[in-house]
Parts: C-alpha cells; structure tokens; sequence
C-alpha cells in the first residue's frame, strides 16, 4: 500500500502559501483543512480496508501459491502501515472486524495442521460435486506467515489475544521442533511478539516446556550457527522483559535456563539481558548480537 497525495491536498497548500488577507481567510481555511484532512482520512482508510480484503481473499485460498501470494501481499502492507501512527490506528480499527482480521486467517490456513485427507467415499466421482482438496503449506508459506503474524502482534496488541484463541504456542512450538532452519527463525521472531505483554502466551509457553525446546536448539552444536544465534537472542529478550515483574508468569525461568544452559551461561544471560536501555535501535539491536555471540562461546557444551 503506498499512499499518494490527494490532489486536493496540493490546492490546499498553494492557498496557504499566499499571505494576502490571511486574518479574513483564516476561519474558512480552517473550514477547508478540516474537510481535507476528513477526506484524506476516509481515503486512507478505503485503501487500508482494500489491501487488507485483497490479501486475505489470496491468504485463504485452497492452493499454496495464492496463500503465499496473498502473504507477501499482507507482509508489504504491515510494512508500509507501520510507516505512520495515523495508519497504525487506522489498522487497529480494521482488527476489529471480523472478516478483515488477519491473525485468524492465519492460523485457519497457512498456520494450520495438515489433515488426513483420506476418501472415504468415491460419491464424488460419481456425482456432480468435486472433491475440495487444500494443498499443504510450504516452507515459504509457513514462514511468511510467522512474519505476518509477527508484523500484526507488534502494531496491534489485541492480536495477542488473537493468537491465544487459535492456541499460538502449541503450533509454534509445534514447527519449532519440526520444521526447517528458515521456519525456525521466523518462529522464534513470532514467539517474541506473542508474548510481548501477554500473560496467557507467557503460560502457555512455559506449560509446553519452550524454553526447553529453545535450550536443546542452542546447544546444538550440528546445528545452524545463525538459528543458535537467534535462539540466544530469544533468550536475552524474553528475560530483559520479565526480569523486574513481581510474580510474572515465567517465574521459574532463570532457574530453568540454569538447568538446562548452566550457571555461566545463566548468568550472563541475567546480566547482558538488562542491555540498550539507553541505546537507540540501531546500537541496541547490533549489542543484542554481541551478547548473543557471547552466549553461545560461554555454553559449557560436553
């Protein structure tokens, strides 16, 4: 979705522009920028709802390659929605209705578990209805969606809530264990903004024993080096953000990176994990690397 600038809204400037008799044009010019501005809003939010209703016509289509197309659609346009804080509520508003809401799509098609499509019957050879065959996701598909589902966690936080319905963690958990490297990594991003803030998703991860899962990922020395990094990123963050919390839900967590890590790697986990308060986003998220890498040479892997 990229915005062009109203024409009317270049009218309204070339007037603004001229000094003459400001004092008397000032009430209607106040008059007119207050219509322009309600235009420009209903225009915005007509394309918002119209990228949002063309993607996920594609995101819930039986074959893979629309579902992926409808993605990369979604993708570009959470993309371009985070751009500006009046689309991000424009977006927010769209979350509230039903059939333009992404994060279900998600789960109910990309995100979804391959069923047993076994025929009990040949009526439909027979017959005059086709048998609906859905094909299963790809790996690109798979992933596309955990960036999309990421993207919409991130500019909405009711999407949490969302993603808690259609039982996010046990299906993440679920490809995190038995996908690729590729699914792996958008998996864990996805995981991060899920939990952000969200006591539910927090339960849940620590009842399907994630940290585990992430633990036995970094300490895979077979394993691909940049997945380990993220797994070690992961970590930090999900730490820094319930470090300081009376009584939060992933109470047992340093214990349970103790466990599984060991004490040398836990504690500079719980101290590298209070990192870039004061940094700005680039220098924070190049320390979050640094720590990391730190992370994985510390692991005492026998």
């Amino acid at each position: 979705m990229y915005l062009k600038k109203a024409l009317w809204a270049e009218g309204v400037a070339a007037a603004k522009a001229s000094p003459e008799s400001e004092a008397e044009q000032a009430p209607a010019a106040t008059a007119v920028q207050e219509l322009v501005n309600s235009l420009n809003r209903q225009r915005v939010y007509r394309e918002v709802t119209l990228a949002l209703k063309t993607g996920l016509r594609d995101a819930r289509a039986e074959f893979s390659f629309l579902r992926v197309r409808g993605l990369r659609s979604l993708l570009k346009f959470l993309r371009s929605v985070a751009e500006s804080d009046s689309t991000i509520q424009l977006f927010c508003q769209t979350q509230s209705l039903s059939e333009l809401q992404v994060v279900p799509a998600l789960f109910q098609h990309s995100l979804k578990e391959p069923e047993d499509e076994t025929v009990e019957n040949l009526d439909h050879i027979f017959g005059v209805e086709p048998l609906k065959i859905t094909s299963p996701s790809t790996d690109a598909e798979v992933a596309l969606a955990l960036r999309v589902l990421e993207g919409c966690c991130l500019l909405h936080s009711e999407s949490t809530t969302l993603a808690h319905h259609h039982k996010a963690i046990p299906v993440l958990m679920n490809i995190l264990s038995t996908r690729g490297v590729l699914e792996q990594g958008a998996c864990l991003d996805a995981l991060v903004s899920i939990m952000l803030d969200s006591s539910a998703n927090q339960m849940d991860f620590e009842a399907y024993n994630g940290i585990e899962e992430v633990a036995e990922l970094i300490r895979d020395k077979q394993g691909d080096e940049n997945l380990r990094l993220k797994c070690g990123e992961f970590l930090l963050l999900l730490i820094g953000h319930v470090n300081g919390r009376e009584r939060p839900p992933l109470a047992a967590i340093h214990e349970d990176v103790r466990r599984l890590l060991g004490e040398k790697s836990a504690s500079l986990i719980w101290a590298a994990s209070q990192f870039g308060s004061t940094l700005d986003p680039k220098e924070r998220l190049t320390a979050l690397h640094i720590q990391a890498r730190r992370v994985l040479e510390s692991l005492d892997l026998y």
